[in-house]
């Protein structure tokens, strides 16, 4: 990472004067949310906390938390936007470091600016919040401030404490990027880190309690990470007109697809959440229900401004007919795009207070009674598991579920661009992308992901199918291969999502992540740290922990097996002898955990105790299965991969054969011309040198 040097370029700077109403309707919205939750706070009083069986930790405590809650969410929106912004729709110029490499850097200083004030904002608000959610969902007063060991216990005896420390952790990142960084893919990644930030304290709130609380979280968290982006972004194109700048949202055409998309994905999650929140109850018999039907309303707004505002920004694009004069080309485009952002910025402010107020009354479903399988699950499981249960109780995991309706959709129309243009992609590579989502797609939506939190056994199965079985098709599929060849190249010298990629492949995080050494470590001690530390205990309790574990060894699955058969081009390589070594280095590892697992003492079992499922009694001859399992899934995969790894070569060592007859067909090749004249010179040096011996025998007789 390099500091920059920033400067304000000709594209910086804008003609327009500073929008005095448009920062007075900013202000009005960061006002707005905070009022709301402040009014709303004070309006239910110490009755929210007695309903939940909790203490009431004093109006001031109340109050200041929410304050600094509200400023920490606007903050993070405006973080997370800025971040967007700058990798989105920003302007970038492409460059090459030391080593030839091509590199994209943030042409603008205006993001990064936001960025380190919103970001230093989020992260003190966040540390502020460690402490005071401590104290308020814990009951206790600011006064208990003073006593070191109560403080100690509420900030490490919750989740909403340690949710704020990783939220904390996302902003000190975001801000130094602001600071010091100028690479793209440097934003990238920080964007990730940032929106994983945003998601901390959502996933561990209101959404994580209840009956089919498993809907819930999944749904909230597709909505944090589309409505920081999405909201985010619009709030720093209003920033960026009230200041005089330029509006990017109008500009490119993938822009309205990425909005409209991320705000379909906005409302149907709100729709789900609505469901899961009134559990059977009406809108409006609860303040929950009647807040939730104002975000939808604000929604609706949203969406309102964010079309008229791309019709406008496209064409403010176009050349004003007499720069300065009235009536120009520009003028009335520029004053829709000021009132379409004015709009959705309206519908932000509501739709952002609405949020924060929710969070200080319990919503219907605390109230509803709830079974021990409910309150870790959100779901029963009456019977044990049977191969007419795993075959037929289907319950989508909507995570999932909806990635693998993306993943297949989007291959399939990548794949039918390139039929359309008349270039060949390998069908099997298609077939081979769809078995692979198919198989995440059953074990985590069928009766295996259903049991897998009650059954080790079965949990063993669904991880081992994600770390082990479905990479293998899915880095066979080539999806970067086919995104390079079905994307455009920029044609107007601003970088697109080919660039994007192509600068992705060639950056250092991307050279560090793909270390065979890490990947190695990644692959192999996840097990091992999961299994044998006692964590898988404690992560079993929390739905997004669950669904954390299921992502991370399908991606660490992908980028070791991407390393050894995958068909995209990875930063690092390794050499055809090395990557078998690579596979016949991790079998021991497999077996050896197999080994641990069947010989060993019972792995959570006290969380498996808390559930008290009559038909799971037997833990240890669970574990046992589980343990075979490991082992046998451990290694049949990996032959399979040495069985591929051999027709890898086998094929490409057919396609230099055919190239080399191709050039031997066409006089092309002239190796063994070479071959036989090198040979004819070695032989006529060697006759010179007899004669030359002879001779010289001669004279000296």
């Amino acid at each position: 990472m390099t500091i920059p040097t920033r400067s304000v370029t000709p594209v910086e700077r804008s003609s327009r004067q500073p929008r005095t109403w448009l920062k007075l309707l900013l202000v009005l919205f960061a006002a707005l949310a905070v009022v709301v939750p402040v009014v709303t706070t004070v309006v239910v009083g110490a009755d929210s906390y007695l309903r939940i069986a909790r203490d009431d930790p004093g109006r001031l405590t109340s109050v200041l938390t929410v304050v600094v809650r509200a400023v920490c969410e606007l903050a993070a929106l405006v973080t997370v936007g800025g971040l967007a912004s700058a990798v989105l729709v920003g302007r970038h110029r492409p460059v090459r470091d030391a080593g030839s490499k091509r590199q994209l850097e943030v042409a603008e200083w205006f993001e990064p600016f936001v960025i380190r004030r919103a970001a230093a904002t989020w992260a003190i608000s966040a540390g502020l919040l460690v402490l005071l959610d401590a104290l308020d969902s814990n009951g206790q007063p600011l006064s208990r401030l003073a006593d070191l060991s109560a403080v100690g216990f509420s900030m490490f005896g919750g989740d909403a404490a340690r949710a704020w420390m990783v939220a904390c952790v996302a902003a000190i990142a975001a801000w130094v990027t602001g600071a010091l960084a100028v690479r793209w893919v440097t934003y990238g990644v920080v964007l990730v880190v940032a929106l994983l930030g945003s998601l901390a304290p959502v996933v561990v709130g209101q959404v994580l309690v209840g009956p089919n609380h498993d809907f819930g979280s999944d749904a909230a968290i597709y909505q944090t990470v589309a409505g920081q982006v999405l909201l985010g972004l619009l709030v720093v194109q209003a920033l960026r007109m009230a200041t005089g700048r330029k509006v990017r949202v109008g500009e490119r055409r993938r822009w309205k697809l990425v909005a409209v998309a991320l705000l379909v994905v906005m409302v149907v999650a709100e729709v789900v959440l609505l469901w899961f929140k009134l559990a059977g109850s009406s809108p409006t018999a609860s303040a929950t229900g009647w807040f939730e039907l104002v975000r939808l309303a604000s929604l609706v707004i949203v969406a309102a401004g964010l079309l008229l505002a791309m019709r406008s920004g496209r064409a403010e694009t176009a050349p004003d007919s007499a720069p300065g004069a009235p009536g120009a080309a520009g003028a009335a485009p520029a004053g829709r795009v000021q009132g379409a952002l004015a709009l959705a910025v309206a519908g932000i402010g509501v739709f952002v207070a609405a949020g924060i107020a929710m969070t200080r009354i319990p919503p219907p479903q605390f109230f509803v009674p709830t079974s021990v399988s409910q309150i870790f699950f959100g779901f029963d499981l009456p019977n044990g598991p049977s191969f007419s249960t795993l075959a037929g109780q289907w319950r989508p995991n909507l995570l999932f579920a909806v990635a693998a309706v993306v993943a297949i959709a989007g291959y399939l129309l990548a794949a039918g661009k390139l039929r359309r243009r008349g270039e060949h992609w390998p069908v099997l590579r298609t077939v081979a992308w769809v078995i692979g989502w198919a198989l995440i797609l059953v074990v985590t939506s069928s009766g295996l992901g259903k049991y897998s939190g009650a059954d080790f056994a079965i949990h063993m199965v669904v991880h081992m199918t994600l770390s082990m079985l479905a990479p293998i098709p899915l880095v066979l599929a080539g999806p970067l291969t086919l995104l390079l060849r079905a994307l455009p190249t920029a044609r107007d010298g601003r970088p697109g999502p080919y660039e994007w990629i192509t600068a992705a492949l060639h950056s250092r995080f991307l050279r560090a992540l793909y270390h065979p050494l890490l990947v190695f470590v990644l692959y192999i001690g996840s097990y091992y740290a999961l299994y044998l530390t006692g964590a898988f205990g404690t992560l079993m309790k929390f739905h997004w922990a669950h669904q954390l574990m299921n992502g991370h060894f399908l991606l660490v699955g992908c980028l070791y097996f991407g390393l050894v058969i995958g068909v995209d081009q990875t930063p690092r390589k390794l050499p055809s002898l090395a990557k078998l070594g690579y596979i016949m280095a991790a079998m021991p590892f497999h077996a050896f955990f197999g080994v641990i697992l069947m010989s060993g003492g019972i792995i959570g079992e006290e969380f498996y105790r808390h559930l008290d499922l009559p038909w799971a009694t037997d833990l240890a001859g669970t574990q046992q299965a589980g343990g075979g399992v490991a082992w046998a899934g451990g290694e049949v995969p990996l032959l399979i991969v040495v069985i591929v790894l051999a027709l890898q070569w086998a094929i490409q060592d057919k396609k230099e054969a055919r190239r080399l007859d191709r050039h031997l067909d066409t006089g092309l090749d002239d190796s063994h011309d070479a071959y036989n004249a090198m040979l004819a010179r070695l032989a006529e040096r060697s006759g010179a040198e007899r004669s030359g011996a002879e001779r010289s025998g001669k004279e000296l007789k």
